[in-house]
């Protein structure tokens, strides 16, 4: 061959074993990121009833098997988050294929690893029963929630997970964090004395079109600097001595599926109805929602969220309903005092 190249033969492999090999090398790096076992067992589960799913091994899996699965997914009534749940994951374990195992599995079975899911069957980011259709909480019902999580901390059984989730999930809110970025926080991470109100390094900021991890910095608004300086000092040293800020009870990082669960946890305790209940991207859409409402530039509120565009950040804004009245009085208001020189809202 040209260049003195020697063809080698493929390797007598079994595809299933060899899989089966992959997935518990996925699982520790999953083990290695400090994730739950919780979280770690219930993800393995979803991962083995895709792949059971495709029928064959992840390196043959075509965009038609895909879409064959998604398909019969949406036949049998599943939601689209739990169908956007399937893709998620196998295109997560084969990113995995492909940083790890490309050149065995080339060798092994003469495949080039190229992502099936494209961009006719990726997942969309809003689906029609999605709740980002439905508008965030209110700024009402966040505050209610938070101070039913204040009153749970001085009489819940463990002090620790209690105060930690209403720190977490106030950083989710005033800082606009995906729960990922949240559970990838170390306590080196907190800036208080960069800028006037202190700020997050958001390390491990959602890259776009596999760009890899995009930093930016978060201010922390609305107080969020002495929630987390009282968590530090209080708090946080309740838990084992690791780096991670919101860290489990061994002092493992929290991984987003367990986030998710305890605010679905914290949301029954509570007993409001279902209709009243929200995710943790919701307090995500909040943070921008009610950040817009109240003036904030919208460019300011795309580079705190950590958006590409500015047109990605305006689907997650859904002003209230008695939005422009509120800005027209505001706007009445001001051009009133201006001209009369005094102050109309005293």
């Amino acid at each position: 061959m040209a260049g003195g190249a020697v063809p080698q033969e493929l390797l007598a492999t079994d595809p299933w074993q060899f899989q089966t090999a992959c997935v518990d090398a996925f699982v520790a790096s999953w083990r290695a990121r400090g994730f739950s076992p919780v979280t770690i067992d219930n993800d393995v589960g979803l991962l083995e009833r895709t792949l059971a799913a495709l029928g064959r091994p992840a390196w043959e899996v075509t965009p038609e098997d895909i879409d064959r699965v998604v398909g019969d997914l949406a036949v049998k009534g599943r939601a689209t988050s739990t169908r956007r749940e399937y893709v998620q994951i196998f295109k997560g374990f084969h990113r995995f294929l492909q940083a790890r195992k490309a050149a065995d599995i080339e060798a092994a079975f003469g495949v080039r690893l190229v992502c099936p899911v494209d961009e006719f069957n990726a997942s969309r980011h809003v689906g029609d029963d999605s709740p980002a259709l439905v508008p965030p909480p209110t700024p009402e019902r966040v505050a209610e929630f938070f101070d039913f999580m204040k009153q749970r901390i001085a009489t819940a059984r463990k002090y620790g997970p209690a105060a930690r989730d209403y720190a977490m999930f106030r950083t989710l809110y005033h800082a606009g964090l995906r729960s990922e970025e949240a559970s990838l926080l170390d306590e080196p991470d907190v800036h208080f004395s960069r800028g006037p109100f202190g700020k997050l390094h958001v390390r491990f900021g959602k890259g776009a079109h596999t760009s890899g991890p995009r930093p930016r910095w978060v201010p922390m608004l609305d107080g969020l600097d002495l929630v987390l300086r009282w968590f530090l000092e209080d708090v946080r040293p309740k838990f084992p001595d690791s780096p991670v800020l919101f860290a489990d009870e061994s002092g493992g990082a929290l991984h987003r599926g367990t986030i998710r669960n305890r605010l679905r946890y914290l949301m029954e305790l509570e007993g409001r109805p279902p209709a009243e209940r929200f995710s943790p991207h919701a307090l995500r859409r909040a943070c921008a929602t009610h950040n817009y409402e109240r003036g904030v530039d919208l460019v300011a509120i795309q580079q705190m969220l950590g958006h590409w565009t500015v047109s990605s950040t305006m689907r997650y804004v859904r002003p209230s309903a008695t939005f422009i009245e509120d800005a027209y009085q505001r706007a009445v208001v001001g051009t009133l005092a201006e001209l009369t020189g005094k102050d109309t809202t005293a």
